[in-house]
């Protein structure tokens, strides 16, 4: 199983002039040289993403998709302030952004470029890429990553505007209810269940902190050389938020199966074989890192989660019928919303007996 990213030639939906973003490089970026070859990266379903070759070395450049896109999806612009902040004020491991352009005419739409970072990649959080004794020491500094990033003072890095400070999980029900009406192909009784039930059901406590918005192993990077994460990827749905959020969509596979395709999920598998710790061991790391005795309303964040992100899933199987998505494979993914949803209405379900 390679652990270095899939890189194909430019997909026909996201093709751009490159030699107007030459132009452009060479005016931002003079080290750029005078050649430039580009591939597009696989594996994302958001923000298409590119590797530039250059005289000087490689660099990565995101943008926004081509076409219509949902309302306040795919910003760009958020992704590389939030770099950019965590990078100068923090020891948060982020990629060093460069450059950000946010100019529509030169390649149709805003992007930003930033250094290319050699690591491994597994999205898997079974690991089975890595060897076993690699595995533990991967899960533990991908949660010990978490909690540095939600211990960060937003306000002394220059980020205290870059969301609301309070009501973030009411806010997101209402967003991602939106973006799955917007989105909706068929019916879901368990997502149509789960927008009456979260807006009743909301945490007990509200807290703020930088959240990622989709921590998971696929967008952690870990060194060549050893199980420590070395940056955290993809920040288009970071925003200030609820720690605990973030928490609960790491440990999402726990929850769901780990026989179906592209689900990732860890339900069915034996842990103590792989070598990964369970949810509450991983709960546990969490709170001993940041200082909490302990979690309440826990079903309520999973079943939020499971929620938002069936409705994510179900926003990349639209743009896959409308002809723009970022993923060859956007099609298959998109078929899974079901599945999350039922998964998380489950959850709430039973977390409300209990």
């Amino acid at each position: 199983m390679s652990m270095k990213p899939e890189l194909v030639e430019v997909l026909p939906a996201h093709k751009f002039d490159q030699s107007r973003l030459m132009v452009w490089l060479q005016k931002q970026l003079p080290e750029v040289g005078n050649h430039l070859l580009i591939k597009q990266f696989q594996g994302g379903q958001s923000n298409p993403t590119f590797l530039l070759e250059t005289d000087h070395g490689r660099y990565v450049l995101r943008k926004k998709p081509p076409g219509k896109t949902l309302p306040s999806a795919h910003m760009v612009e958020r992704e590389y302030t939030v770099m950019r902040a965590l990078s100068e004020h923090t020891d948060v491991p982020v990629p060093n952004v460069r450059v950000l352009c946010e100019d529509s005419d030169i390649i149709g739409t805003p992007f930003y470029v930033m250094d290319y970072m050699e690591g491994r990649i597994v999205s898997h959080s079974a690991l089975r890429a890595l060897e076993r004794h690699e595995r533990l020491s991967a899960h533990h500094s991908a949660i010990d990553t978490l909690a540095a990033l939600h211990s960060v003072d937003v306000n002394s890095v220059g980020l205290g505007d870059y969301g609301r400070p309070e009501g973030y999980v009411k806010r997101q029900v209402s967003r991602w209810s939106k973006q799955y009406l917007a989105a909706k192909t068929e019916d879901m009784p368990a997502m149509d269940k789960l927008m009456a039930w979260l807006p009743e059901n909301l945490p007990s406590t509200d807290e703020c902190a930088i959240a990622h918005g989709d921590y998971r192993f696929g967008n952690l990077m870990l060194a060549p050389d050893k199980p420590e994460v070395i940056a955290i990827l993809d920040w288009e749905l970071s925003t200030l938020g609820h720690p605990l959020a973030d928490l609960a969509y790491y440990c999402l596979p726990y929850h769901l199966p780990s026989d179906m395709p592209g689900m990732r999920g860890l339900q069915g598998e034996d842990l103590e074989a792989l070598g990964i710790p369970d949810e509450q061991e991983t709960i546990a790391r969490y709170c001993a890192k940041t200082g909490r005795e302990g979690i309440t309303d826990w079903h309520v964040y999973l079943a939020f989660s499971l929620f938002r992100l069936a409705s994510i899933v179900q926003g990349v199987y639209k743009r896959a019928l409308d002809g723009n998505a970022a993923n060859a494979n956007a099609l298959e993914v998109g078929k899974r919303a079901s599945l999350l949803a039922e998964t998380g209405w489950k959850i709430a379900s039973a977390g409300e007996q209990t």
